[in-house]
């Protein structure tokens, strides 16, 4: 035996003592694993673990979902509700109905004296769809202010703005099932190992039954790009001129389905003369990718019987991120590779139920996708809540990332923060605590009493997380999920759509329009507005009318569309795996748009003061800002403090030793990190995860993408600089307390 040992230890599974398996459904990512609860013979919940009956996972979970259960009790949580007249003195604790009484006489006044839209509210894509279509009546329906939106906006608009712009609708043309009958599968700006496990298990699985080239676009040789057949390390912020270029060598080789064009999109001609620009000898100069390999590629992409791309935030966070998105629906239009099986344009969303805030939520409209710059819509939802439609805005106020600006200049005096943590998240955070400072008045609901964003705050509403509540999520695929009431909340908590509803009571429209009692009667709200046909005549592809809790449960997940229609038919609970397979789509035309996607350089690149390129990401272990899984030991344990990836070579240089802290500087701010050289870098980019405090956000830069708002979280130059390691570890061991 190795080591001389002759006995092994065996390897044993502790027995949790389950008594009882509850199903709900996992409440980090978007991918909707089901999840069964165990509880012992006390009603304690002691584990997790995947529902093997249910197709999105079969019975995996990634870490952070095997580790669920210790939430229920982790430390920070918030117990009843506090309040203080100052950001900087000290909360007391009171009682709800004073906190909510509070906070209702602070946004009426702030109104009456600056007007409606002086007073914010920020969601989030954490919440369950009924919270959200809850909190979208509130807002839209009794508050009033136009000045709504989510943290989506930081994640995932670029992807609802291109698919608009290609389709005439935001919805994932695709699903999980399209990995199974693929012959090219393109990933651009994911990391999939990483960011959705579970996805990726799904897609392993599909390439051990059946072998099919696996690209992956990414400037960082992420794990994703080790596991591919060919990884293209992109010039950060060029997707667009790669795209191009592909459809440059499609197009003037004869390789794209020009039946399908002529029958299904318009812009065809236009988009041709556009890529004439951009043929590989010359794209290769900007994108950093030789036009052989480009050639390459396209050839093989629009060859195959079916292809597919895939894409997460290496995209949508980018000043040309909408553009990117588009044309990427446009690679797949001209190859015919949309509403078939293994061809499809599939946005990877970020969060749980990211899907449910853009579908429900009003954020940037009105419930089930319906535009404020409609009269026809606004007057549907009017009539359908009860008020008069002159009460809704004409056309959508701004976006997270243009409401807190409005701070400086003094348009915003009030913001009401729910289930998201700005401090953190948000590009440029020395700039984002000054604007927190100078608020008359915040409130922040969430979980933990604890997340950074609170230390600004004038009232805190202490939230109830996942399986203490129950309701809905919408996953990427469009699979509709519930997430079962296995636990009542924590200490005072109350679960978001109590909240919700009892502030409701405490403004004039609350008393006209119904806020039903539970989750499930928001659900058959949700299931009537659902119905219909768009302006233009096309069957509303968001139609949940033949769902049910019931029937959710018993599925395991429903894909939308699922009609009456299709329920009284067939009864298979199976939903509609894809959208646009007839080549209809939701526009005025019933074509899809080739939308023209011409590269204007406006990234912020590296330079003789700042020469490194800057990048950011996610981990497996940790998920957004920490808040939850830094407060799990087996979660925290494996990055429990910010780190930086960077290039030996480039080390070297500048006398720079593995393991030893540095100080990364920018153009808005500075962070202490430790340093872990690996070649997965090349010798002028570093990266560094998104999710710790006071890091990479104090460098990042604010650039918005013109058409859906999103931030350019991944292109911006950084230099690197020695510190004082004594003062430096002082530093880290003070921010791991946390």
């Amino acid at each position: 035996m190795l080591f001389g040992r002759k006995k092994r230890k065996p390897i044993t599974i502790p027995d949790k003592k389950v008594k009882e398996w509850k199903y709900t459904t996992c409440n980090y990512c978007s991918t909707g694993c089901a999840i069964e609860i165990g509880l012992n013979e006390d009603k304690r919940i002691v584990t997790t673990r995947g529902h093997a009956g249910a197709d999105v996972n079969r019975g995996k979970l990634c870490i952070k979902g095997l580790l669920e259960h210790e939430l229920f009790e982790s430390p920070g949580r918030g117990t009843e509700p506090l309040i203080r007249d100052k950001h900087f003195e000290k909360f007391e604790k009171t009682t709800w109905d004073h906190a909510l009484d509070t906070t209702a006489q602070k946004i009426k006044e702030i109104q009456d004296k600056y007007g409606k839209d002086a007073f914010a509210v920020v969601s989030t894509g954490q919440l369950l769809t009924e919270e959200f279509y809850t909190l979208g009546k509130l807002t839209r329906g009794c508050i009033g202010t136009n000045n709504y939106d989510g943290n989506t906006t930081l994640c995932m608009a670029s992807a609802v703005s291109g698919y608009k712009r290609s389709f005439g609708s935001d919805g994932p043309p695709g699903c999980y099932d399209d990995f199974e009958h693929t012959h090219c599968f393109m990933a651009f700006g994911s990391n999939l190992p990483e960011q959705h496990p579970v996805i990726y298990w799904r897609l392993k699985e599909a390439l051990e039954k059946r072998k099919f080239p696996l690209i992956v676009v990414d400037p960082r040789v992420t794990m994703f790009a080790q596991f591919a057949d060919i990884h293209l390390p992109i010039t950060p912020g060029t997707d667009c001129v790669l795209i191009n270029s592909m459809m440059y060598v499609i197009i003037n080789e004869g390789l794209q389905d020009q039946a399908y064009i002529d029958a299904h999109t318009e812009g065809y001609e236009a988009v041709k003369a556009l890529v004439q620009d951009y043929a590989p000898e010359v794209a290769q100069h900007q994108c950093g990718i030789d036009e052989d390999r480009i050639r390459s590629v396209a050839r093989l992409y629009a060859k195959a019987p079916s292809a597919m791309s895939i894409w997460t935030m290496g995209i949508n966070q980018s000043t040309h991120g909408s553009d990117g998105v588009a044309n990427i629906n446009n690679l797949n239009l001209i190859t015919g590779n949309i509403g078939k099986p293994g061809g499809t344009s599939l946005s990877i969303t970020g969060q749980c139920n990211a899907m449910g805030t853009r579908e429900w939520s009003s954020c940037s409209g009105l419930p089930g996708y319906r535009a404020l710059e409609n009269p026809q819509h606004r007057q549907e939802i009017a009539d359908f809540w009860g008020i008069d439609p002159e009460f809704f805005p004409k056309k959508r106020g701004l976006a997270q990332t243009d409401i807190f600006p409005a701070i400086e200049t003094g348009d915003i005096k009030g913001m009401w923060i729910v289930a998201t943590n700005p401090m953190t998240s948000m590009a440029n955070t020395p700039r984002i605590r000054k604007m927190l400072e100078s608020l008359d008045f915040l409130v922040v609901q969430d979980v933990y009493a604890d997340v950074e964003t609170n230390q600004y705050s004038h009232v805190y509403f202490p939230a109830s997380v996942w399986a203490e509540k129950e309701g809905c999520h919408t996953n990427t695929e469009r699979r509709v999920s519930l997430i079962s009431n296995v636990l009542p909340p924590y200490a005072n908590s109350k679960p978001d759509f109590w909240i919700f509803n009892q502030m409701a009571k405490r403004f004039d429209n609350g008393q006209k329009i119904k806020f039903p009692e539970t989750p499930e009667g928001a659900f058959e709200e949700m299931k009537q507005l659902s119905k219909g046909s768009n302006p233009y005549g096309n069957e509303r592809t968001l139609d949940i009318s033949g769902m049910s809790y019931e029937k959710i449960v018993k599925a395991r997940g429903i894909q939308w569309p699922y009609s009456e229609e299709q329920d009284k038919a067939s009864g298979s609970l199976k939903g509609s795996p894809r959208l646009y397979t007839d080549g209809k789509f939701q526009t005025p035309s019933g074509k899809a748009n080739l939308i023209c996607v011409d590269f204007y350089d406006n990234n912020e690149k590296p330079c003789k003061d700042y020469p490194f390129w800057l990048n950011s990401g996610r981990v497996v272990e940790h998920f957004h800002t920490r808040t939850r899984t830094g407060k799990i030991g087996n979660c925290n344990k494996f990055s429990p403090t910010p780190y930086m990836e960077m290039n030996p070579d480039a080390a070297k240089e500048l006398g720079i030793e593995h393991q030893t802290y540095v100080r990364l500087t920018s153009r808005r701010g500075d962070a202490v990190v430790l340093v872990q050289l690996t070649q997965r870098v090349s010798r002028d980019m570093v990266f560094i995860p998104f999710h710790f405090h006071d890091c990479v956000n104090r460098l990042t830069v604010g650039l918005l993408d013109p058409y859906s708002r999103q931030p350019a979280f991944k292109q911006c130059s950084a230099r690197i600089e020695k510190v004082d390691q004594e003062e430096a570890a002082r530093l880290n061991a003070e921010r791991r307390n946390y």
